[in-house]
């Protein structure tokens, strides 16, 4: 039995849990969101908790209970309190700005970077420091992602974007005579 699979979810006060046709919806205060279900694995709905069971015991169906535990689980943390991962931009010159519904990035390059900023992302920018926020933990992931790809941090000088728990190993420079 997996172990994660087999934990019940609590659900906190004021977050709505619902399965039908294969679709879970998950509705709290910050939002709500859907998750399509594998035929393979049930999710069942007691009161103030929800269970995830897998179908049958085969080698796919084992793989997949984890799996949508782990999905529900985020869904019901997301609209309950929300994702947010933390960005540090370095370097001379560099420096990003909100601008309505773009994230404006000025990175050493030779034009500045117009980021379009998805539905249900909040992006706010403090001098050196990007928060993204969501309630979709895979969305908040993958936008943090794509904007630390624009300029990923060089070990030399440390320059670049790096997220602010990231450790980055330095290297020596030339040793020159």
């Amino acid at each position: 039995m997996s172990r994660i699979g087999k934990k019940e979810i609590l659900l906190p006060q004021g977050v709505e849990v619902a399965v039908a046709d294969g679709i879970v919806k998950v509705k709290g205060p910050k939002g709500s969101l859907t998750q399509a279900l594998v035929d393979r694995v049930a999710v069942e709905v007691d009161g103030a908790q929800v269970n995830v069971t897998r179908v049958s015991d085969d080698r796919r169906s084992r793989s997949f209970h984890g799996l949508m535990r782990a999905l529900v689980a985020n869904m019901v943390t997301g609209v309950s309190e929300g994702f947010s991962k933390s960005l540090e931009i370095k370097g001379i010159g560099y420096k990003a700005g909100v601008n309505g519904s773009t994230l404006d990035l000025a990175l050493g390059f030779s034009h500045p970077i117009a980021y379009p900023i998805p539905d249900g992302i909040n992006i706010s920018v403090d001098r050196e420091k990007v928060i993204v926020e969501g309630i979709d933990k895979q969305l908040v992931g993958a936008v943090a992602a794509d904007i630390r790809a624009f300029r990923p941090v060089e070990p030399y000088k440390g320059k670049g974007i790096k997220y602010s728990d990231e450790h980055v190993i330095r290297k020596a420079g030339k040793a020159g005579k």
